[in-house]
């Protein structure tokens, strides 16, 4: 499946500034489609990990979250998690920036928990966000990562599981200010 899109950054045809005196018009360039094959891989749990996103609903929660990322131009590839915290693989435009992602994917989400399940108007998602970008080549082995969380999370902590994400991808972190 190729999921790269084009990302038109110009006009194919040349065109000529008509508004300017003839002394001054200029011919603008074509420039060259742009192709991207931007995956993210983001996690990010409830607030204080609580165990939120019970099994009845998790997975109404994951579509809502694909519909959300949809809505934004994104492709949800796999969604997942346990009651305390989801992982998102997407493929996104490159006019997103990675918090806006975070943003919209957490906000949106909340929002709708909030509206749709009527005891979980206290719910909400940790502050921050972990991001990583994901090659192509990797996508596979991520997908049934996120696939087997539960199985996963029988051994590790979230906790446990998001220090090793950020010591894989190379993040500097101060553990004083990960954790809500």
């Amino acid at each position: 499946m190729n999921l790269a899109r084009p990302f038109k950054a110009g006009n194919r045809s040349s065109r000529v500034n008509s508004s300017l005196s003839d002394d001054r018009k200029h011919v603008v360039s074509p420039v060259a489609n742009t192709y991207t094959s931007l995956h993210y891989h983001f996690t990010f749990s409830t607030k204080n990990r609580e165990p939120w996103i019970v099994p009845k609903i998790e997975n109404r929660v994951w579509a809502y979250i694909g519909g959300i990322a949809r809505k934004h131009k994104m492709t949800a590839i796999q969604l997942g998690g346990i009651e305390d915290h989801i992982h998102a693989l997407v493929l996104a435009p490159p006019i997103l920036a990675p918090s806006q992602i975070a943003q919209y994917l957490k906000g949106d989400s909340s929002k709708w928990i909030h509206e749709e399940f009527p005891n979980l108007r206290a719910f909400a998602w940790q502050d921050g966000y972990g991001g990583f970008t994901v090659s192509k080549s990797q996508v596979p082995d991520l997908i049934e990562y996120i696939k087997n969380q539960r199985q996963h999370h029988r051994k590790k902590t979230f906790k446990e599981e998001y220090l090793e994400l950020l010591k894989k991808h190379g993040v500097d972190y101060d553990e004083r200010y990960i954790w809500d």
